[in-house]
């Protein structure tokens, strides 16, 4: 049986595709070299707006149409799968199976169910349950892996159905995750980013909901490691063989240094922050681990200090802006990457301009657009989507173009001069040059003499700029 994987949504989609992967791969399946070569396709779904949903249900009509010709499994998994459960089997009325958020350990289940004949399969367990341990990882490693530490969010923003989809947070514990780490960079990995959806919270609790821990699961021993990262344990435990000095740093920026002791490990990312993460501990890692990239995707969503609040964003405009001062005091440097959400119920012009004005006055390096969209189930829903669709249309163009003129802007400052990149090897866009990027995680193409490989770190010339790519020369 030979599988194929389609992923839509955020870098945790992509983490959990390569996780199924490497499931379907240990379970006796091989990969497929497209759709017409596929026995089994999984549609691994994002719930964060309802155009990602629909595109997802488009996509296995289409493949059901298929299984008219010729035999074909087809299953949904991941957020929007959590989301509608086993209502996705009215909407595509050909689909075989529907796997949940926190049930990819059922994988060898589902496989034998499907195998024996059954169809309309659901695996959903609840959000809150113990998730599956996401140490599996496609094989050979990637240059560049991501390696998720923190699952859920506690945050329940007032737009995001997240929480209900991908459940109360959960740390990983930490030597896992060292141990992960240490896996991919012995496999040839050089590059690492840490995810969760607000990671700097990770190792404030182990879960939210002990309700769903039963006995015999390995409940107890996350919350012993959880106890050594908090506090008082500290000074008699140190199981991650860190400096003395350091083990009374907080959670998050613990793991950081421990990450960095790992020789071979060339850079180290994190995605996504959120502002109340950004303490003195943090703003010192970044000033002190040179393998700790000078890059932060720090989402604000808007600029008025009116639509934060019914946002639920637990910030100001003003503290967004201090903790933007902080950060590039302690990282001078830094590139500052943004989300924003355009037409929140109740934005009126005025509060746009204000979104506009924090754009520019932040001078992010890049930042990503979205329209709002109303998810079922969350506060905002309840609220009257009173921006016409034409107007949110108009002002995601209107602030796409006042980034382009920022990052123009900014970019316009690297010229000349010399940046270090990740060498990652052909251009997708054009194999006959090479790309790699630099430390603020910004896109360099070059033209390869035949001297540099994948993986080293080299020194480029930036000739060329453009508001999110840069050209250069070794």
């Amino acid at each position: 049986m030979k599988y194929l994987l389609h992923t839509y949504g955020c870098q945790m989609n992509v983490r959990d595709s390569e996780m199924y992967a490497a499931l379907f791969d240990s379970n006796g399946l091989a990969p497929a070299r497209g759709e017409d070569d596929a026995d089994l396709i999984l549609i691994n779904t994002c719930a964060v707006r309802g155009k990602a949903e629909d595109k997802a249900v488009g996509k296995a009509r289409l493949l059901c149409v298929e299984k008219r010709r010729r035999p074909l499994l087809v299953g949904f998994a991941g957020c929007m799968a959590q989301r509608l459960g086993a209502e996705l089997f009215k909407r595509v009325p050909l689909l075989d199976f529907v796997i949940g958020t926190r049930s990819a350990s059922r994988v060898p289940e589902l496989l034998q169910r499907l195998r024996s004949g059954e169809t309309r399969v659901a695996l959903l367990d609840p959000a809150d349950t113990i998730p599956p341990n996401p140490n599996q990882h496609p094989s050979p490693a990637p240059l560049s892996a991501y390696v998720t530490i923190l699952l859920g969010c506690n945050r329940h923003c007032a737009y995001c159905v997240v929480p209900q989809v991908r459940g109360p947070e959960y740390s990983r514990p930490a030597q896992d995750i060292l141990d992960d780490i240490q896996t991919l960079v012995n496999a040839g990995t050089r590059e690492v980013t840490l995810l969760g959806q607000s990671v700097m919270r990770y190792g404030v609790s182990p879960c939210d909901a002990p309700h769903r821990m039963t006995k015999g699961s390995s409940f107890n021993r996350e919350v012993s490691t959880f106890k050594f990262f908090n506090g008082g344990e500290a000074a008699v435990s140190n199981p991650l063989n860190v400096e003395t000095s350091l083990l009374k740093l907080e959670p998050f920026p613990r793991l950081l240094h421990a990450i960095c002791e790992i020789p071979e490990l060339k850079r180290l990312r994190f995605t996504s922050g959120h502002p109340s993460g950004c303490t003195d501990e943090l703003l010192d890692a970044f000033r002190t681990l040179p393998k700790l990239c000078r890059h932060l995707h720090l989402p604000v969503q808007s600029g008025s200090n009116k639509i934060l609040s019914a946002m639920r964003r637990g910030y100001t405009r003003e503290t967004y802006l201090e903790t933007l001062r902080r950060l590039r005091d302690a990282a001078p440097g830094i590139a500052i990457t943004s989300d924003f959400i355009v037409g929140f119920p109740g934005e009126t012009e005025d509060d746009f301009e204000q979104t506009r004005s924090l754009l520019r006055e932040a001078a992010f390096d890049n930042t990503f657009i979205f329209k709002y969209s109303p998810r079922p189930g969350t506060p905002a829903a309840l609220l009257d989507d009173n921006v016409p669709a034409s107007e949110k249309m108009r002002r995601n163009k209107i602030l796409l173009a006042d980034q382009d003129e920022v990052g123009q802007s900014l970019n316009d400052h690297l010229l000349h001069t010399t940046q270090e990149i990740l060498v990652e090897g052909p251009s997708l866009r054009n194999p006959a040059r090479w790309a790699g990027r630099t430390s603020t995680n910004k896109i360099v193409h070059f033209d390869n003499p035949g001297n540099v490989l994948i993986g080293e770190l080299a020194n480029l010339t930036i000739t060329r700029v453009l508001p999110q790519t840069l050209y250069g020369r070794l």
